[in-house]
């Protein structure tokens, strides 16, 4: 491909840092660079403790976990997601009830959420999708009102915020990603916030295989042992001297991706005012970390000979996602609560372009060939 979908960026110093560690004697978790990674999310985002994990859907099964839910009880979410949000529910014996999302932002219609909850509702996960914000204050509200647990699925979501306020700062717990695919990142990768201090103790322990491990090598107790379920879903150390030197320049890709962002949205204007595609929404109490820039088309049919044509043109582009509600494993373990038709409609109508730092002139090249394969 002339222009991929996706080229991780590198800012130059991964490599010595994942050296440094090695340096260190020290490459299983909870390393130096694991604890600057960590002092680094709870500074940035304002959270009360903040764990690496190997990957956000381990930081959502922690996050699963965390809410000690079990077999029925019932999680409200979109359908418009990624598996890993239903999947570390699923996995407890929970219930997904999917709503629908709002047009404009694609995220979880809050207007919707309390119709979905019935006694056995447990936890309320709000998507910010593209790293737009939810409308928390309303999510909050809600969940104070129910005696709910509001779990963040922040993957998208880093140095992006709602009203002031850092995304994964807001609910009880929050998840983050660090996947090739995110803003900064580490390959693979993750993290759980915790900023209800009643999570703290046990989050440490069910990320160490259900041992005060933690506690031992801060000298606490004087020997670890197993006190509750748990797994390992610590990172390695090499994971996080990577993550790093991503954090040391996080402002910087923040930046560059925004300029990106910026010129699609200004350049894409008059498709949208002729009617071809609908650009993105960012609400103004919302500032977004330029995580993706997608476009709505008309159809169906038009979105598959969208990316045909761009794809003869060089440049990759993709959709997602398929609606879990109405995917095998979400009719075998879900439900729905109302109509999905907003999910329904977008499901079949988005298109991602190609978003990385340094795409720089590579974003007029795709604007160009958005014209011509729109005819």
């Amino acid at each position: 491909m002339r222009i991929p979908f996706n080229k991780p960026y590198m800012t130059g110093k991964e490599l010595w840092y994942i050296s440094q560690a090695h340096g260190n004697s020290h490459l299983a978790g909870d390393g130096v660079f694991t604890r600057q990674c960590s002092q680094w999310l709870e500074q940035r985002i304002g959270c009360r403790k903040a764990l690496l994990t190997h990957s956000c859907t381990a930081a959502l099964e922690m996050a699963a976990i965390l809410a000690d839910l079990g077999p029925g009880d019932e999680v409200i979410m979109p359908s418009y997601t990624f598996v890993s949000t239903a999947n570390a529910f699923v996995l407890r014996g929970a219930v997904p009830v999917f709503v629908d999302i709002r047009a404009d932002t694609l995220n979880i219609d809050e207007t919707k959420i309390e119709a979905a909850i019935t006694p056995r509702t447990r936890a309320i996960v709000p998507v910010h999708y593209a790293g737009v914000a939810c409308e928390m204050d309303v999510i909050m509200d809600i969940a104070l009102r129910h005696n709910l647990i509001v779990i963040e699925d922040a993957a998208q979501g880093i140095m992006s915020s709602y009203k002031g306020r850092a995304l994964g700062s807001i609910g009880h717990l929050a998840c983050l990603s660090f996947h090739e695919t995110k803003n900064i990142i580490s390959g693979e990768g993750g993290a759980l916030l915790v900023n209800d201090s009643e999570f703290s103790q046990r989050a440490e322990i069910i990320r160490e295989k259900g041992t005060n491990r933690s506690q031992f090598f801060r000298g606490l107790v004087d020997k670890y042992t197993w006190c509750d379920v748990g797994s390992s879903y610590l990172p390695g150390e090499l994971i996080a001297a990577f993550l790093w030197a991503q954090m040391e320049e996080a402002d910087a890709i923040t930046a560059k991706r925004q300029e990106h962002w910026g010129l699609y949205h200004r350049l894409l204007a008059t498709f949208e005012e002729k009617g071809r595609l609908r650009r993105p929404r960012i609400p103004p109490n919302c500032t977004h970390n330029a995580h993706m820039y997608y476009l709505l088309l008309p159809d169906l049919q038009v979105r598959s000979a969208f990316i045909t044509a761009m794809k003869q043109q060089g440049v990759a582009t993709v959709f997602h996602y398929v609606p879990l509600h109405s995917a095998p494993a979400g009719l075998r373990f879900g439900r729905s609560c109302g109509t999905l038709n907003v999910t329904d409609s977008v499901a079949k109508r988005l298109v991602r372009l190609p978003l990385w730092v340094g795409l720089d002139d590579g974003v007029k090249t795709v604007v160009a060939a958005v014209d011509a394969a729109l005819g």
